[in-house]
């Protein structure tokens, strides 16, 4: 038994011991440095040092080292000594270190071995010094006693076997672990920050050669080449690489590398900035083909260090607002293609996520992006399922469909190892491999956009004004949230964007969100855990230990949160509420309305905290302790509070009314002396309940107290019943649900209350706004009902503040836009559960052409455009262009790019919609369709024409003639 109680501790506590970060807290503690997010990210004794000073290096020593020690003292105390448990004991604090606490134990396992096995431990280190002496390679001697270890095991103690298994697997794991983490001591593969690269340019001088075998930092060498290093790490096929920094002498990489015919190279850019989620730059920088030798390929590194200056890769870091910084190379062995292409993971254009889009030549990838030659076209369906996967394949042509099918595998995998992000790929196929040459994120669709928990929050079209409100709120209470627990790691996130709104619709940032729960060491679902309580993976345990100060304080918020709901209740939401409610609004003057919109809006502010905690605490509370929903009383909630009142009433009205028709329930009920109780207690209810509204979150639905005919029909509908609903109603009434009072009721309650609150403060700022919209129609300020539910926040006080003739024309024409806008949203009844990027496309059916001539090409950039074509055959005598201009041109570049932006639409005779032209297009918002042939010969100059470049269609009438 007490062997059994020894394992167990082992087993359970020594990972544990592993686990503790001393060294980060000592490094910390002594420097306010985070090893886990600077240098290689490892925690270590090493990382210690060199981040932390002498210091804190001697601290982590003498952390680690008692560590070890303790291990081995754990398992004596079950134990002999001497055990083979004792080395058990040392895999066990190995394997806590490596997986949760992010360092290699090598100290760990020195200072155990020592107190294990002293004698075994001189020999090793002496070996291990001889050999270095020797030697003089690091690495060598650190495998190599790996190696000798258990031998001297075996020589000192051949009769235990135990001893000799548990020794080999002690170094076969260290073994393993050295393949998969950083080397500390290997400075060029650090990923340094400002204050570690000063020593780090001075140590590394000009010998270190940076290779895609390295772990890379995008901020030293571009988003690129980092993003290759990692693709090669996970165990992808990347072509061979290596990187020149920005102000690095070439010169030893020159004299390393040897090109030739049998093996050229290719050298590319890879600029900080780059590739990244916020700018794809396709196009923008050279890349050189076909070096071969010494001097093709200096004049090559030459070449893509100068595109960084050109005039078209400066307008577009303009354009896009990216800062001027430096420009990376990157060197690669060049693959002789057999076939090549690009492919999204996703539709640009429709955004259908089971599609891969694919287009493919045979031979270099260039042609494929250079938009001078229209490509084969592909679109490849993955069907994904219980481990199995197959590809419906659109799409014939000289490329083998065999590998399309491999390509769409390779770019949906990519896709999910980049949690969803939506990715662009360049491939290559020789002839036997399937090569990788770039990744990068589909710009034009992110952010990610998400209807959970916002379709639940905010169901339905919201208007301008509530959204003006609503959103602000909303993203600031998440934010001080998010902020809570992040603390410093909070820096650079723009919670303003937590939300927007599509087709009229909110949604969430899921983009925003998964990079928030990644910086607090959670899985990007974990918001749909802590609404719906969906099961998450559970989050490594020094993620949880690094967040601990800020989940602390989030903790202390929620477990004072009925303390704190109940004393806000008290002394500041009933006193407000009082003070609104007994206001006569039909008396008030417009400064008064606007002082009483105010005072509400505070209110509602405080509010909005309790109404995003309360929620958040019932349903974590839920999903700790089990509850299931049908053991939870919701009846303190105001809307399920109604209902049952209502359908109580019900029951009773039936029993004293005679048959009659729907519309004359309520004149028959009052002429009984029963039925007038009830009609009074019905009106009762409706002055209690007349707050409430069919979306209670949107200010511009009329609540039941001004429009009761949906609660009277909803009344009537409860009353005609069949008989077994009625006896399930009879039933409810007589046998009340059984409240589970409790941790988890408590807080349901508090949600209730908390519903009730924000529900009466929303329902008296509408009241308001409807009052001040009185005002403003008889003044003639606004002209219809519901029109100042059309402007935002701002903009009503604007129109207060200084209505001036011009103001008011140009509030009447937004409004009118906005209400047209919202009836066309309205009228959309399946929004896209999830949006990619800023501009969705309109799920609604396409419109019919207006005109029976048509042109036919490749949709290529969303969106709509009218306007005049002006036909550019070159890059010389540029033309005036702006956005009433149609540009025609044989084909697009990067080149093209200065033209694109101040264009309103683009036609091209020749590419695909993954062209860089087309990239480029889409980045500019600007529709776009490509493949239109002949396209600079029929369209002229002057002729005004209509594209719609979702569909692909370029539209013109014979009426319009050129100029």
């Amino acid at each position: 038994m007490r062997e059994l109680w020894g394992a167990l501790v082992i087993l359970t506590v020594c990972p544990l011991l592993g686990a503790l970060p001393l060294i980060s807290w000592i490094t910390y503690a002594l420097k306010k440095r985070r090893l886990a997010q600077i240098g290689t990210r490892n925690v270590s004794v090493s990382a210690a040092f060199y981040h932390g000073g002498r210091l804190a290096g001697l601290l982590a020593v003498l952390s680690e080292a008692l560590k070890g020690i303790a291990a081995v003292y754990i398992a004596r105390a079950f134990f002999p000594e001497g055990s083979f448990w004792e080395l058990l004991s040392l895999i066990a604090l190995v394997l806590g270190r490596y997986f949760m606490g992010r360092g290699a134990g090598t100290t760990n396992v020195v200072w155990g071995i020592i107190t294990h096995d002293p004698l075994v431990a001189v020999f090793v280190m002496l070996l291990a010094m001889i050999s270095f002496t020797l030697l003089q390679s690091r690495n060598l001697v650190k495998y190599g006693v790996l190696f000798v270890f258990p031998i001297f095991i075996v020589l000192l103690h051949a009769e235990d076997f135990p001893k000799i298994i548990t020794a080999v697997a002690l170094a076969g794991l260290l073994w393993w672990i050295y393949q998969r983490i950083p080397d500390d001591l290997d400075l060029s593969s650090q990923e340094l920050d400002s204050q570690s690269q000063p020593i780090f340019e001075y140590l590394r001088g000009s010998n270190t050669i940076l290779t895609l075998d390295d772990e890379l930092d995008q901020a030293q060498v571009g988003q690129k080449a980092a993003t290759l290093s990692q693709i090669k790490r996970w165990g992808y096929q990347v072509p061979k690489g290596w990187v020149l920094v920005p102000g690095n002498d070439p010169e030893r990489l020159l004299q390393f590398l040897q090109p030739s015919e049998l093996s050229p190279l290719v050298v590319r850019s890879s600029a900080i900035g780059e590739d990244s989620e916020q700018a794809s730059a396709a196009g923008q920088y050279v890349t050189v083909l076909n070096v071969t030798n010494y001097q093709q390929l200096q004049q090559a590194i030459t070449e893509v260090r100068e595109s960084y200056n050109n005039p078209s890769a400066v307008q577009y870091r303009r354009d896009r607002g990216l800062p001027d910084t430096a420009m990376s190379v990157l060197i690669q062995q060049q693959i002789q293609s057999a076939y090549s292409g690009v492919a999204f993971s996703r539709d640009p254009i429709t955004q259908q996520g089971d599609a891969v889009i694919i287009e493919a030549l045979p031979g270099s990838p260039t042609q494929v992006v250079s938009g001078k030659v229209t490509p084969e076209q592909y679109r490849a369906f993955v069907v994904e399922s219980d481990n199995l996967s197959s590809v419906k394949l659109e799409g014939t042509g000289r490329v083998p469909q065999a590998l399309i099918k491999q390509v769409a595998y390779l770019a949906r995998r990519l896709e999910k190892r980049y949690l969803g992000v939506p990715q662009d790929i360049e491939w290559s196929y020789d002839g036997q491999t399937l090569w990788l040459l770039q990744a990068r994120p589909i710009t034009t669709l992110l952010p990610i956009w998400t209807r959970k928990i916002a379709a639940e929050v905010i169901p339905g079209a919201v208007h301008p004004l509530t959204w003006s409100i609503n959103r602000p709120l909303t993203c600031g209470v998440w934010g001080d949230i998010f902020t809570l627990v992040l603390g410093d790691r909070a820096t650079g996130l723009d919670f303003a964007q937590t939300a927007t709104l599509h087709y009229s619709r909110a949604y969430f940032n899921a983009s925003l969100l998964g990079d928030i729960f990644l910086r607090m060491g959670l899985p990007p679902e974990s918001l749909e855990f802590l609404t719906r309580g969906a099961k998450i993976s559970q989050p490594p345990l020094q993620s949880t230990l690094k967040n601990l100060p800020g989940l602390l304080k989030l903790l202390k918020q929620e477990l004072n949160l009925e303390k704190d709901f109940k004393k806000d209740y008290q002394n500041v939401f009933i006193p407000g509420l009082s003070q609104l409610a007994n206001a006569s609004l039909e008396e008030q003057g417009i400064e008064e309305l606007l002082a009483g919109i105010d005072i509400n809006l505070e209110l509602i502010r405080q509010a909005t905290y309790y109404s995003i905690l309360a929620p958040l605490s019932a349903a974590i509370r839920q999903g700790i302790f089990r509850v299931k929903d049908e053991q939870i009383d919701n009846s303190v909630t105001p809307e399920v509070a109604a209902l049952r009142s209502l359908r109580t009433l019900a029951v009773d009205a039936k029993e004293v009314l005679p048959e009659c028709e729907p519309e004359q329930v309520f004149d028959k009920l009052a002429q009984t002396p029963e039925g007038e109780k009830i009609v009074y207690e019905f009106n009762e209810l409706l002055e209690d309940y007349g707050y409430l509204s069919d979306v209670g979150t949107n200010i511009a639905v009329p609540t039941w107290k001004e429009d009761p005919q949906p609660i009277k029909q909803l009344f009537v509908q409860l009353i005609q019943l069949s008989e077994p609903e009625k006896a399930e109603l009879e039933a409810r009434k007589a046998i009340p649900p059984k409240r589970k009072r409790g941790t988890v009721q408590r807080r349901v309650d508090i949600k209730g209350r908390v519903t009730e609150v924000y529900s009466r403060l929303l329902a008296e700022l509408r009241w308001r706004f409807v009052a001040l919209e009185k005002i403003l129609v008889k003044s003639g300020l606004l002209r219809e009902v519901d029109d100042i539910f059309f402007l935002q926040l701002d903009e009503v006080r604007r129109l207060v503040a200084d209505a001036d003739n011009q103001l008011q024309a140009n509030l009447t024409q937004l409004i009118k836009f906005r209400r047209s806008q919202f009836h066309q949203d309205s009228l959309i009844e399946q929004v896209p559960f999830v949006v990619y990027g800023n501009i969705p496309p309109h799920p609604a059916e396409a419109a019919e052409v207006y005109s029976d001539q048509i042109l036919q090409g490749i949709p290529a950039s969303h969106g709509q455009a009218e306007g005049r074509i002006k036909v550019v055959r070159n890059l010389q005598n540029l033309p005036y262009i702006d956005k009433d201009t149609i540009l025609v041109v044989p084909y697009t570049d990067s080149g093209w790019a200065p033209l694109l932006v101040r264009a309103g639409g683009l036609i091209a005779e020749a590419g695909g919609r993954l062209s860089h032209g087309a990239i480029v297009a889409r980045e500019y918002g600007i529709p776009a369709v490509m493949d239109v042939k002949g396209a600079t010969w029929i369209l002229q100059d002057g002729q005004r024409v209509r594209i719609d470049g979702s569909r692909g269609i370029v539209e013109l009438s014979n009426d319009l003639r050129p100029e």
